[in-house]
């Protein structure tokens, strides 16, 4: 099973990248983030016509919005309103082998990394405490649980090109760190971009459209993730960041994150 977690920023704008990405990497299954179309603006014949049969569309006008597109059968769950907000943040689906898929879209958080002053970053704090107490309260040893998404924060020293000066930063401050750790803890939550490119070496999927040159600055972050629970570790069998995608004309300023699984359908 191929997976992809891939933000966007606007389906519509990219359908010619999504396209060519489909063409080259095959896969089985797609959660967007920031896809900025209402559900009844979704181009969805681009995608069965890809043989995306199976889907699940969350979006809204503009802002933000997530998807999941599969080749595989699924069941889409119910989600809470998360922050009591209806922003289409989260979609979850589940696989008839059991496994439950989660695609987040976490706040950015604005430009200054204090609450109090902030109200995109009290939003997002708050946003990411729910998130640790949902699962917590889903924690079972036997859970068979894949996250994925723009979780818009930078964890480690290497997911940031410069660890120093990013730290007032919103992305790698560290109560954002600390909440995402939070949020791992959880459910004793897997990095499995991490497990296949430990630190100290950097690793990266997100660069800045200020960047003229993107590749040559490389100050780049990591703020898309995958994550796994401890009943299916093992089960990655490969990964990579897709930055052919982010070198297209016009593309996103995030790149496309690809695992495979060894799973059954």
């Amino acid at each position: 099973m191929r997976l992809v977690t891939w933000n966007i920023n606007s389906v519509r704008a990219r359908l010619g990248h999504v396209d060519h990405f489909v063409e080259t990497h095959n896969p089985d299954i797609i959660c967007f983030q920031e896809t900025k179309v209402t559900d009844n603006e979704f181009p969805l014949k681009a995608f069965t016509k890809l043989g995306f049969e199976h889907y699940a569309i969350a979006g809204q006008k503009s802002y933000n919005g997530v998807a999941i597109f599969s080749k595989i059968p699924f069941t889409k769950n119910d989600t809470p309103l998360w922050c009591g907000k209806d922003d289409k943040r989260h979609l979850s689906v589940t696989f008839e082998n059991g496994t439950e898929l989660h695609n987040f879209y976490v706040p950015a958080g604005g430009d200054i990394p204090d609450p109090e002053q902030n109200d995109k970053f009290a939003h997002k704090l708050s946003f990411m405490k729910e998130m640790t107490a949902w699962f917590a309260e889903k924690k079972k040893d036997d859970n068979k649980l894949i996250l994925v998404g723009d979780l818009n924060v930078a964890p480690c020293e290497n997911d940031v090109w410069s660890h120093k000066q990013l730290l007032k930063i919103v992305s790698h401050t560290p109560i954002e760190v600390a909440h995402l750790g939070d949020i791992m803890a959880s459910h004793d939550w897997i990095d499995v971009m991490r497990h296949f490119v430990p630190e100290p070496e950097r690793l990266y999927s997100w660069w800045s459209y200020r960047s003229r040159d993107w590749k040559k600055s490389n100050k780049g972050r990591r703020l898309d993730h995958v994550w796994i629970t401890p009943a299916l570790e093992g089960t990655p069998t490969a990964m990579m960041v897709d930055l052919e995608a982010r070198d297209r004309e016009k593309p996103s300023d995030h790149a496309p994150v690809i695992v495979d699984f060894d799973l059954a359908p």
